[in-house]
């Protein structure tokens, strides 16, 4: 459907706008496809979308919307998010501790529970939702913007990332467990939960994630490319060992949620 076929579409105005349509499809793709994306722009990107995905992040968790599959498949998911943040509440997680890539604060309020919370995001947006979260529960912690590639300003007992290490790339996870450990101080723990790769843990409108990048849709139709990298549990070992962490504990649920510990 090249430029030229317009032409031959004639008089015929519907078949005009089908064939400009395919056309404008076409070449949409191939920017979303096209290799060799430099990584600050899709970092920007990225920023760009969860900054405008704040009002509705919680409907991913919550199945609600574009994210249900209905009543029973959805339970699935439910069980295994109510089995991952049993496990991240076993966690003996204290003292000061950091969240980095925050969100909208949905672990927050288990985590201000555990010791001195600062949450940190490098968007204003959700972490408005997270202030208003941990209010409702009485809860104070420490909130600011700050991305979570910045250099750490003092060392902490803790670290916690929730659904962050699936959007940092391969050829950059070794610098970023490198942050976390020099976030820590002796002795201290870091925790993560991200995703597996499961086909409805997204929206029902999303495509496949293809070569670790996806393509994220809001609501109101914009969008968005984002890194997305479902790592092994070996791939994040190796990784966080080779960054200074000696026990690393790993475990999955049966589905949609991978977690670990990784202590210095």
């Amino acid at each position: 459907m090249c430029p030229e076929c317009i032409g031959r579409a004639g008089d015929n105005g519907f078949l005009r706008f089908r064939l400009r349509a395919a056309i404008e499809e076409r070449a949409k793709a191939a920017r979303m496809s096209a290799p060799g994306t430099p990584p600050a722009t899709l970092d920007a990107e990225m920023k760009a979308y969860y900054a405008a995905r704040a009002p509705e992040y919680d409907d991913w968790y919550l199945r609600r919307g574009r994210y249900s599959r209905g009543p029973v498949r959805d339970l699935a998911w439910h069980n295994e998010l109510d089995e991952v943040t049993e496990w991240l509440d076993r966690q003996p997680l204290s003292g000061q501790i950091v969240e980095l890539a925050a969100g909208t604060g949905w672990w927050s309020p288990l985590l201000a529970q555990k010791g001195e919370l600062s949450l940190y995001d490098a968007n204003s947006e959700p972490l408005e939702f997270a202030r208003q979260r941990l209010v409702a529960h009485d809860l104070r912690a420490h909130l600011h913007v700050r991305d979570a590639w910045e250099a750490p300003d003092r060392q902490v007992d803790a670290v916690f990332c929730g659904f962050w290490l699936s959007h940092v790339t391969r050829d950059r996870i070794d610098a970023f467990f490198d942050i976390v450990r020099r976030w820590l101080v002796e002795g201290g723990v870091f925790a993560f939960i991200d995703s597996r790769p499961d086909p409805e843990s997204s929206a029902v409108d999303h495509p496949p994630v293809a070569d670790d990048v996806s393509v994220r849709r809001l609501a109101d139709g914009r969008e968005f490319r984002v890194p997305k990298v479902f790592y092994s549990g070996n791939e994040l070992a190796a990784s966080l060992r080779r960054a200074g962490f000696t026990t690393v504990d790993l475990a999955e649920t049966a589905r949609f949620f991978v977690m670990g510990t990784a202590h210095t």
